[in-house]
């Protein structure tokens, strides 16, 4: 037999989180399972280097206090084998979960976009550069460049300044007239307009994107486009993102329909399949605020409280506003899809070059042809650059859907797995 809850939620985020208090009241049972080794998603990654936010804690107080709420970490799925049913699996074995409700609070991950020199070590993803310092990476006296879109540039120079690095250059694609524009609104939101102001910085210029990384065996230098200038800075590290790409993969690999990049929902954060919700960044970038009423959302309609959900739809419009403008400012320009040369690594798990795929139409064609996506990270680098450089739409993922022990890819064929993992 397979271990059965009343609400399952993937992601233990702020959605996440936010979902199952809002449902704890009326659920009788509930299971979050979320791959990190802690709760709080990639904003609210723990680690020797972090400073968790007060929410953060507080959330986290708040979800022990329900002997009703169970919570799986370092836990991953692996496959759908069934209707409302999930193989899951922890670092000691595999098992499987049935659900009457199921709510996907997945969040996102870093746009990262190819040019020369971006394997390099040395090269990482802005978000990326924060989980390492989080984790206890030093970068004392170490020089940064930071370069891509979006505020996630700003609060990535913030931490490493933090931990002592140098932060040479945080290099905005973005027009100083719309990071301009985008600021002037911050008003109507003045958490985020204190936020901003914290987070300033001499060393940032709009106008201004990576060219290329430069080193042997390693990263030495970064040339950028500047203002309409070339220039290069010596460095030890170089961090850059592009926004963020919702996580969609397990949602579209159970049926839920697709709005752009993002998993569709409704008003109650139902998805196009019954008693399946999401929310949070998997249905689109707009922040912890956003992602927090999202997720409370849908933890009060999986459980039918309809009326505690609506009196929240008028909050989560004002944070909806909030996102529009940060997407509308932040959009990424042409420039960045001329990045790569003919040799420039597109996949790099398979060593696939931008040269290997220009003379395809769609991704299972490029695929198919150059093992494009076919490697350890399954697409979910490659994936989305060939989306924003090409325009193709990655298929669902196929089973498994992480790496798994065959211990746990057994319990496919069986009738179901053990009971669970062990009290």
């Amino acid at each position: 037999m397979s271990r059965h809850t009343e609400v399952l939620i993937i992601g233990a985020g702020p959605a996440g989180m936010a979902a199952a208090l809002a449902a704890a009241p009326r659920a009788a049972s509930i299971v979050i399972i979320d791959d990190n080794p802690l709760p709080g998603g990639q904003i609210w990654r723990d680690g020797p280097g972090a400073g968790l936010p007060a929410k953060a804690r507080q959330l986290r107080e708040q979800l022990l206090r329900w002997n009703t709420i169970e919570l799986h970490t370092s836990t991953r799925v692996i496959a759908c084998p069934g209707a409302k049913q999930l193989l899951v699996e922890d670092p000691e074995h595999g098992w499987s979960i049935t659900y009457d409700k199921l709510i996907l609070c997945t969040g996102a991950r870093e746009l990262l976009l190819p040019f020369p020199g971006w394997t390099l070590p040395g090269v990482t993803g802005a978000g990326g550069l924060q989980a390492l310092i989080k984790g206890g990476m030093p970068v004392h006296n170490q020089r940064l460049v930071i370069a891509g879109s979006g505020p996630l540039l700003l609060a990535s120079a913030a931490t490493a300044r933090h931990q002592g690095a140098q932060v040479l250059r945080i290099a905005e694609q973005a027009s100083a007239l719309a990071v301009a524009g985008f600021a002037g609104q911050l008003p109507r939101w003045p958490h985020k307009l204190w936020q901003s102001l914290s987070l300033l910085n001499r060393n940032y210029r709009t106008s201004t994107h990576v060219l290329e990384a430069l080193g042997s065996e390693r990263l030495e230098a970064v040339r950028l486009q500047q203002q309409g200038k070339i220039v290069e800075l010596a460095c030890d590290r170089l961090a850059c993102g592009f926004g963020l790409i919702p996580n969609t993969g397990i949602g579209q690999a159970l049926g839920y329909a697709l709005n752009g990049q993002a998993l569709a929902v409704d008003a109650w954060q139902r998805s196009s399949r019954a008693d399946h919700y999401a929310a949070g960044e998997c249905t689109g970038f707009g922040g912890s605020e956003l992602a927090l009423i999202e997720g409370a959302i849908a933890g009060h309609a999986a459980v039918g409280e309809r009326q505690a959900a609506q009196g929240l739809w008028s909050q989560r419009a004002r944070w909806q506003g909030f996102a529009r403008a940060l997407n509308r400012a932040f959009i990424l320009g042409p420039q960045l899809k001329s990045l790569a040369r003919a040799d420039t690594l597109v996949c790099r798990c398979e060593d696939v070059p931008y040269s290997a795929l220009t003379g395809h139409s769609e991704w299972r064609e490029a695929k198919l042809a150059s093992r494009c996506g076919m490697g350890a990270c399954q697409g979910r680098v490659c994936g989305a650059a060939v989306q924003h450089l090409f325009g193709w739409q990655p298929s669902a993922p196929r089973p498994p859907y992480s790496p798994a022990r065959i211990e746990t890819l057994l319990c496919l064929d069986s009738a179901g797995a053990d009971q669970g993992p062990p009290p």
